[in-house]
């Protein structure tokens, strides 16, 4: 339970905004200040690298809230404040422009940031990352019919962009350090179905290929790799991933590991602290060991859960790891946690080269996690394997006459 004093949440993205959110919903009736560094209000990033960068989504309909709600709820929302320093002692936080605010109960919720590469001429005009909307606005006004535009990185971001791009009419080439799109998350035999899909639809790969410099005058006109290819280039898209934003937490002395360390209930280890969304590397209570999670998901549902926690509600944050991607005609959703090395086996019910199938990875039987790609409407089955914990027969699991729900032998905890 926080002390007296307002709450003050540090980061006004979807986990912080829903946080905010939450706290009103629960009756909170102190009050709340929502501080944001970039000057637009909060706002959802899927739709960064699919919708508005395929132009089938409204710019305006990213945001979580129109302007009005925030002063309707008595939300005092700062945009373009910058968070620069943290007193546990005092329990207040100082902002770029001066402003010092005592917090009762503090949420850190200031995300990640888009790693850069540091190679010459990663400064030129052309050469971008697709973190924030003014990123995706920048990148959306350049994939124009027949520009060249290359991606450095074969991640959910960096093929959500090529597939956009090439939708757009744009010349595609991917440039990727390991064997395959996305190989370290999905394993050599799914990530040949995204490395068929993309190249079916004209993207060029440059696997096992390191980008030695971006050229041109001013502005980027070619990337040169490092066995000397050169690669024409109107536009140049950076996604090697992202670092969790923890400066301001390591300067005020919180545990920090590959993000903010928490709890089960998002409790840093200052009693007056919690953290949410990209920035918490968290203590799953069913999985049993630490998980920082990048998407979407956790962020709608981490921001509630710590503000609960800190108006006294009881909080275990047990959710399971789940996004989501669309690439051209291909729909997917991911839910569960399989990292290298925790499974044994990948199991797939369904016709991998027909497009429509679910993959799941397991261990010892027990099901880790599942990937449907256009098959829908078995999220809920997936979940239940996973939280049974149940050894499942492989052949019953690979067969799609048989209902998932019927391979559990008992109900899941």
């Amino acid at each position: 339970m926080t002390e007296q004093g307002p709450i003050v949440i540090v980061g006004a993205g979807l986990a912080g905004t829903r946080a905010a959110q939450t706290l009103r919903e629960e009756g909170y009736d102190g009050d709340v200040v929502l501080l944001g560094e970039e000057a637009e209000r909060p706002y959802e990033r899927p739709a960064l690298s699919k919708g508005l960068l395929l132009g089938t989504a409204e710019r305006d309909s990213v945001h979580v809230h129109d302007a009005g709600w925030y002063p309707e709820h008595d939300i005092d929302l700062r945009t373009g404040t910058r968070v620069t320093a943290l007193d546990r002692v005092s329990r207040a936080v100082e902002t770029a422009d001066g402003q010092r605010l005592r917090y009762g109960g503090l949420l850190l919720a200031t995300g990640a940031r888009a790693r850069t590469l540091p190679v010459p001429g990663a400064d030129l005009d052309g050469v971008l990352r697709l973190r924030t909307l003014a990123d995706s606005d920048r990148i959306g006004q350049a994939l124009v019919d027949g520009a060249n535009v290359v991606v450095v990185g074969a991640g959910w971001i960096g093929l959500e962009v090529a597939a956009a791009a090439r939708t757009r009419g744009a010349t595609v080439t991917v440039v990727e350090v390991a064997d395959l799109p996305l190989h370290r998350v999905l394993g050599d035999r799914l990530a040949t179905v995204f490395a068929h899909l993309h190249r079916d639809h004209g993207v060029t790969f440059h696997f096992r290929a390191q980008v030695r410099e971006f050229q041109g005058t001013g502005r980027v006109s070619a990337v040169r790799l490092a066995d000397g290819t050169t690669l024409p280039a109107d536009l140049v898209v950076v996604g090697v991933g992202v670092r969790p934003a923890t400066e301001l937490a390591e300067r005020a002395g919180l545990a920090v590991d590959d993000g903010v360390l928490v709890d089960h209930t998002l409790r840093t280890d200052d009693p007056h602290i919690w953290a949410a969304g990209d920035l918490a590397n968290a203590q799953h209570p069913l999985l049993g060991t630490r998980v920082r999670v990048e998407h979407w998901a956790n962020a709608l549902h981490s921001g509630p859960a710590a503000v609960r926690g800190m108006v006294g509600r009881p909080v275990s944050y047990d959710r399971l790891p789940y996004f989501y991607t669309d690439q051209y005609e291909l729909g997917m959703e991911y839910t569960g946690h399989a990292p290298p090395g925790s499974y044994d086996r990948v199991v797939v019910r369904g016709d991998l080269d027909g497009g429509a199938f679910i993959a799941f990875w397991t261990s010892r039987g027990r099901v880790l996690a599942g990937m449907n790609v256009n098959v829908w409407d078995v999220t809920d089955p997936i979940k239940n394997l996973i939280r049974s914990r149940q050894p499942v027969d492989p052949d019953r699991l690979a067969d799609p006459g048989v209902a998932l729900d019927s391979l559990l032998t008992h109900e899941p905890g």
